[in-house]
This record gives structure tokens, sequence and C-alpha cells, in this order.
């Protein structure tokens, strides 16, 4: 697959054509793109005619791990690999495993790593075909290891699972919960899999608010929360969400990320930088 020419939004489509060598017995052969992000310093091929397709939710949960950050991330259901692969382009210091269990996003990912215009961070990250659901020895054993990374990210599937569904299998399966417990399982996974002291960060809709508070229990502390709305005096759409594990501190809930500026579609200041790799969203504590 051959990139034509760079464009300077995230998740801007390059180039696509019809692939029909998957790699993959398990994934079918589809039509794929390779999109670029943070200003074509990284790209992505995704599928075209299905799935989920990443776009501000990963560059907003890629934002969160702090300007200057070392060590290893995990990005738990990482789809193509957005989000850890966008932590991966501003912090030349992390290592970044992508952990996915769909076929079809597996491809997408391996073909990205594989990209020659992703060789420099293709050298800091690896792939993991597991659930991130597994418990104990049979998550250990998919490759999942205890106390092992400085940083967790995940956007799981966060739609209720009786929500209206897409025709599109794959897409559903990205979208919809599978489960009333899905927060308790992930963040279950991720405090086993971080460092004491190491950082969660979940990108989620409000209404999941209160399963996440409850999931994160006391594994994590210091959890802050971030609403993402679309324009100025709208509702949040989403929720930014980070804590430490082992920490005692407090719940925050800090000030808005407004997504545009305007009527327009223009993003705010603010929401350019962090969907570009520009800015960070660090933590206050």
């Amino acid at each position: 697959m051959r990139v034509s020419k760079v464009n300077s939004g995230p998740g801007m489509t390059v180039t696509a054509k019809p692939d029909n060598d998957t790699g993959s017995p398990a994934a079918p052969a589809r039509t794929h793109t390779i999109d670029a992000f943070h200003q074509g310093r990284f790209f992505l091929v995704q599928c075209a005619d299905a799935g989920h397709r990443a776009g501000m939710d990963a560059m907003l949960l890629a934002a969160t791990i702090a300007e200057g950050a070392r060590g290893r991330l995990a990005d738990l259901g990482a789809g193509a690999g957005a989000a850890g692969l966008a932590a991966a382009s501003r912090l030349s210091g992390l290592e970044v495993v992508l952990v996915e269990r769909a076929p079809a996003m597996l491809e997408c990912a391996r073909r990205t790593l594989a990209l020659e215009q992703n060789a420099a961070l293709a050298a800091r990250a690896s792939l993991i075909d597991a659930d991130v659901g597994l418990r104990g020895n049979e998550r250990i054993a998919a490759g999942l290891e205890n106390s092992a990374y400085d940083f967790v990210i995940m956007n799981p599937p966060f739609n209720a699972a009786d929500d209206r569904q897409t025709p599109d299998p794959l897409k559903a399966e990205a979208h919809a919960m599978d489960g009333a417990d899905l927060f308790e399982r992930w963040l279950r996974t991720a405090s086993a899999m971080l460092k004491p002291g190491g950082q969660v960060s979940i990108i989620a809709r409000p209404q999941s608010i209160s399963d996440i508070i409850a999931s994160l229990g006391r594994r994590f502390g210091g959890a802050e929360i971030t609403p993402v709305s679309p324009r100025a005096g709208d509702d949040a759409i989403r929720i930014l969400v980070t804590a430490i594990k082992g920490s005692r501190a407090r719940l925050v809930l800090r000030d808005r990320i407004v997504i545009h500026q305007g009527e327009g579609r223009d993003f705010s200041p603010l929401m350019h930088d962090l969907a570009n790799g520009l800015a960070d969203w660090p933590r206050r504590g």
C-alpha cells in the first residue's frame, strides 16, 4: 500500500485500495485505508468498510500520558493501534504493547506496524493477541504480565448492550459492551499489569462514570475526571479518567475540554493540539 499524500488532521485518509491478501486466514479480504495522524508523523492501516475507525477518542486518550513520560505502556483493546502509537509518536521514551483480540483489527495492527512510514515507531511497539478479560494464569500465559507496565490506556466498548447496534458485527464488537461488568474486568486486568504507582487512563461515555468509579475501587486512587464537550455550554459526550494504582488521593473533577470552536467544525485551539500530538493533558496530582 502506497501513501500518496499527507493530510494535516487526525485520521485523514491518504490512500485506499482493495486488498485480497490479508495475511491471516481468520481475517477476510477487505478494503483498507492508510490514514495519517499527528500531521503525518504516524499512519494507521484501517478497514474502510467495516469496524471501528480511530479518531478523536484515541488521540485524547494518548494525550493523558504526560510529556516526558518513559517506560512501558499497554493499550488494551488497541484496535489498529491508534492510541498507543499516538503516545509513542509524541514520547520517544515509551515502549508500547498493543493488546487486541478481534482478528480483523489484529491484522490492521500488524499491517500498521509493517508500514515503512512507521519504521521508527515499530521498533518500540509490539502486538499481543489476547482477551483483556482473561484472569490469573490464563492472562499471564497470553502475555499480559503482572506488574510490568508503567501506563495502561483503554478505550473499551462503552455503548450499553441494549443500545441500537450497527449491523456491522466488527463495529458492534468495538462499540457495545459484552457484559454489565466490562469496566470491572478491564480495570482488574489493568491493575494486575501495572506496577505500583502506575497510571491507568480511560475514555468512556459520561453514563459510565459510576461503573468506572466503582471498578477503580481500592485498586486505584487519585482519580481525575475530565468532561469532553462538543462546544461551550454543551453537555459532555465523553469523559477522560486517569487514576494511580495504590493511591489513596481523593477524586478530582477537572475543567472540561471543548472540542469545537464556534458554530463550525473547526477544532478549538486546545483540541487541535491534543489531536495532533502537539500538547498533552497531564494529571494535576
